[in-house]
């Protein structure tokens, strides 16, 4: 009797050992469970004007991917320029936390990090398919994220315009000269190269350039291409424009990311936030390249716009500054010269490529 006795003890011990092990391992399924329904709501704060063409939709579709690939678990609001915050303003913001994602261009934040331009586009320097490669298969991601972490930021490359167009000025350029005491619209690297040049660089907001250039406030502006630059009216206000976009080669828009509120995602929602970037920074080349040759037809022939060519020695002397610009630039901040040197050895090594790649066939398609 007590040997049963002590069995049937033992018995129950185990049989509910395992029914509490059992019931505390439906608590962690459903705990889990839990946390994956768990609705999430981000703020995205952008750069551009609501519903703007390819730069501020391109951030809208990041949204839309983003709560569609997640089932709905991460929902992001995007705020356009000024509705939030303004349009120079995103880096802050998404920095203190203001809002969880900021969509923009790197070239705006010289005065946070030197270095940061260099993520965006320089002077003569990487095209928009180069751009790609040397962010994802050369130092230009790992760079960037060593550019942005100490602001508590993740960057993304969330979109590129392509090639942009040299500008729109209200006089002709026929030669360097013509550049001297001009007060032009150009951010970044390319507005210190034409300074050299006698130029006035101003930077505006995109949002503020139409008025600008219709009231005299500036003489020239770049902005970034037919399909843009139609879209703001910018050829009711100026009708001499030039190619090529010498100082913006191939400009990657930026997807930046707080890098604690990201960390916070369960993995699964870090890869969708991530691989949505990603794809609208693919998909937008594909629409600029789409939509530019339509609206230049449009341009010129619904309003007498003529696209012209900088002439050869405009050129010549644009890139001889810039590529004393870009080095002494550089030379100002050891992040920055770590960052050029890697740029420009990947441009000079991918160049023999591209020339015989798609410069070849451009040029065999004209025979």
């Amino acid at each position: 009797m007590s040997s049963r006795r002590q069995f049937l003890t033992a018995a129950a011990t185990v049989l509910g050992a395992g029914a509490l092990s059992a019931c505390n391992k439906k608590e962690e399924t459903a705990s889990v469970a839990a946390s994956a329904q768990e609705k999430i709501t981000w703020k995205m704060v952008t750069s551009w004007p609501a519903n703007f063409p390819g730069l501020g939709t391109g951030a809208i579709r990041i949204a839309d991917y983003i709560n569609q690939l997640s089932g709905g678990r991460l929902t992001v609001k995007v705020f356009a320029a000024g509705e939030l915050v303004g349009a120079l303003e995103v880096f802050d913001a998404v920095s203190a936390g203001t809002a969880q994602l900021g969509h923009s261009g790197a070239y705006y934040w010289k005065g946070k990090s030197r270095a940061a331009q260099f993520f965006s586009s320089v002077p003569f320097g990487l095209t928009a398919q180069e751009m790609n490669a040397w962010l994802f298969y050369g130092d230009g991601m790992k760079l960037w994220e060593e550019t942005y972490q100490p602001f508590g930021l993740i960057p993304g490359a969330g979109g590129n315009s392509g090639t942009q167009m040299g500008g729109w000025f209200n006089k002709e350029i026929n030669s360097v000269a013509d550049f001297k005491g001009l007060k032009m619209r150009m951010p970044g690297l390319g507005g210190e190269v034409i300074q050299r040049l006698g130029a006035i660089p101003v930077n505006l907001p995109g949002g503020e350039i139409f008025t600008a250039l219709q009231s005299g406030a500036i003489d020239a502006t770049e902005w970034v291409g037919p399909y843009n630059d139609q879209a703001f009216g910018l050829h009711k206000a100026a009708k001499n424009y030039y190619a090529p976009g010498w100082h913006e080669p191939g400009t990657t828009m930026e997807c930046m990311m707080n890098e604690k509120a990201y960390n916070a995602l369960p993995a699964d929602l870090q890869a969708i936030v991530k691989a949505a970037i990603r794809l609208v920074n693919h998909d937008m080349l594909a629409e600029y390249t789409a939509r530019n040759q339509l609206a230049l037809h449009e341009l010129e022939t619904q309003h007498g716009v003529k696209a012209k060519s900088f002439p050869d020695d405009v050129l010549r002397e644009l890139k001889k500054l810039s590529d004393a610009v870009l080095d002494e630039e550089a030379a100002k901040d050891p992040l920055s010269q770590k960052v050029w040197a890697s740029q420009k050895v990947f441009r000079d090594s991918v160049a023999p490529w591209t020339a015989i790649a798609e410069g070849a066939i451009i040029n065999a398609r004209k025979l």
